[in-house]
């Protein structure tokens, strides 16, 4: 397993993964990618060229954890700004998978600045979809703990927990 990622010398980042593991980031970023799809603008030009779309909350669980409400007491307000943001956040997350999915190969990896934090956006990304569809609490650690490993969700269970790893030292080797 990955010794997770360090600091390197210009500011960037670098780490060592194996085939396995660099095959399961790219295979998890790629769906996340599937599902935060261009988002949908209206009609008028103007509102493709400003990227102004629809304002509905998506009914995906995972799709309205990854586009929270941005304010939980005001439906209009958060439909409102939902309709001028959601279409530039997707387009946002889908640069940062792309450039994870560009990146991410057997053997050394060296990241600028700009790649890691794509990355981190990208394995956070990865991490809420996963979290949602495996209903993860606080408690999760415990879990694990108490997880029998013929469990069918023991290998998500530490593909999630693995993913938490490579996220903190990320999160470490950047600042």
């Amino acid at each position: 397993m990955s010794v997770g990622f360090s600091a390197g010398r210009d500011g960037g980042v670098t780490i060592a993964l194996d085939a396995g593991e660099a095959a399961i980031l790219r295979s998890l970023v790629s769906q996340v990618l599937g599902l935060v799809e261009p988002g949908a603008t209206g009609q008028d030009p103007l509102e493709r060229a400003l990227g102004i779309g629809a304002a509905e909350e998506p009914s995906d669980p995972v799709l309205a954890r990854l586009f929270p409400s941005a304010y939980a007491d005001d439906e209009k307000a958060s439909a409102e700004f939902r309709r001028y943001t959601e279409a530039t956040l997707r387009e946002g997350k889908r640069a940062d998978a792309e450039t994870l999915l560009e990146t991410a190969e057997q053997g050394d990896i060296r990241l600028t600045q700009e790649q890691g934090q794509a990355w981190l956006r990208a394995l956070n990304d990865v991490r809420l979809a996963l979290g949602v569809r495996l209903e993860v609490t606080e408690d999760i650690h415990e879990e694990l703990a108490d997880m029998a490993e013929d469990d069918p969700r023991y290998p998500a269970y530490v593909t999630y927990d693995w993913l938490t790893y490579l996220q903190d030292t990320l999160v470490r080797a950047l600042w």
